[in-house]
């Protein structure tokens, strides 16, 4: 493989795949030491990747019309990269990366785009790799020949917690959260199959903040706010809602100031585990084994049931993987990761 100088990243859009793709993009650095890499993002992912030492520069990437596509790819021709790695599964990656003319186009061979790469992958199929989605971009560097083997990754980490630590712990002063709080994300965006109970979520905050004398920080997006706001109401302490008030970029500052944070599988789950956070994560509906959080610092607390990981939006019986999880049980194993 040629050496490229300048390559473009098509990051994934959704906030989970874009932390379980963090892996790869650092192995890629460490294959490349001295390539200027270009992240290209869609604006509510693109602050990801800020402080982190795999982009030398971020794009965002806003274009909804084909018109405003294809403008957005004569402004990557003029940059002239040398290689794209194509991280999104989508057609429309490799379309933008061919009519930017980028000479290298590295993808899987999905949605119908193998003519439009210069490399099409083949897609894994189950079982010839670890289920985590962090191993699925791995996997597309070695298949590629950037990577000799896959590299061991135990976890998941965000390189600019430390500084984003600082700047969320600034902010829970001035709310007058204290020193200690507590992050809670009650809602998921995939659907209401993935929520454990608010009521639960509240119990359980209450009982780690009673012990740890913390405040409670509760997340969530515009539409949550609600859900969240009912979450904020059963709490005994300090308290603040902060749904709908946040960019990406300061939920990250805040989550990395969290002491432990409770969530269910959401995009907020994989940036508190990646920013290093004590991380209890409810799992029902979805398979933490594929996409649960990494690290000795993040615990998974799911029930066993006969219907579960079942993969659904909503579920058609009586959500009973969720049902069946306590808020005790949630609750000690938040203050069981802070010993």
């Amino acid at each position: 493989m040629v050496v490229p100088d300048k390559i473009l990243v098509r990051a994934t859009n959704w906030v989970g795949d874009a932390v379980m793709s963090l892996p790869a993009l650092r192995a890629l650095r460490q294959r490349f030491p001295q390539a200027h890499i270009s992240i290209l993002a869609r604006p509510w992912v693109a602050d990801l990747y800020r402080r982190e030492n795999v982009c030398n520069s971020l794009i965002p990437y806003t274009a909804r019309t084909w018109g405003e596509k294809w403008a957005a790819a004569r402004a990557l021709r003029r940059r002239q990269f040398d290689s794209a790695v194509l991280l999104q599964n989508a057609f429309e990656a490799a379309a933008i990366a061919s009519l930017a003319g980028i000479p290298e186009r590295i993808g899987y061979a999905r949605d119908g785009r193998g003519f439009l790469l210069t490399r099409a992958i083949p897609v894994p199929k189950s079982g010839e790799i670890p289920r985590h989605e962090r191993f699925y971009y791995l996997e597309l560097l070695r298949r590629a020949g950037i990577l000799a083997e896959m590299p061991a990754t135990d976890f998941i980490r965000l390189e600019g917690a430390p500084a984003a630590r600082a700047a969320g712990l600034d902010r829970f002063r001035q709310f007058g959260l204290g020193e200690i709080v507590i992050g809670v994300s009650p809602g998921a965006a995939y659907g209401t199959a993935k929520r454990w109970l608010p009521e639960r979520f509240a119990e359980s905050a209450n009982r780690v903040a009673g012990e740890l004398g913390a405040g409670v920080a509760i997340f969530g997006s515009k539409d949550e706010r609600p859900l969240c706001e009912s979450v904020a109401a059963m709490i005994a302490g300090r308290a603040k809602n902060f749904a709908g008030e946040t960019s990406l970029a300061e939920f990250i500052d805040l989550a990395a100031a969290c002491r432990v944070y409770l969530t269910n599988d959401s995009g907020a789950m994989h940036i508190a585990s990646a920013l290093g956070v004590p991380t209890v994560a409810v799992f029902g509906a979805t398979d933490d084994q594929a996409t649960g959080p990494t690290g000795a610092l993040a615990k998974v607390v799911r029930e066993t049931v006969e219907c579960s990981p079942c993969l659904k939006r909503e579920c058609p019986i009586d959500h009973r993987c969720m049902t069946r999880v306590g808020a005790a049980r949630v609750a000690e194993a938040a203050l069981e990761l802070l010993k």
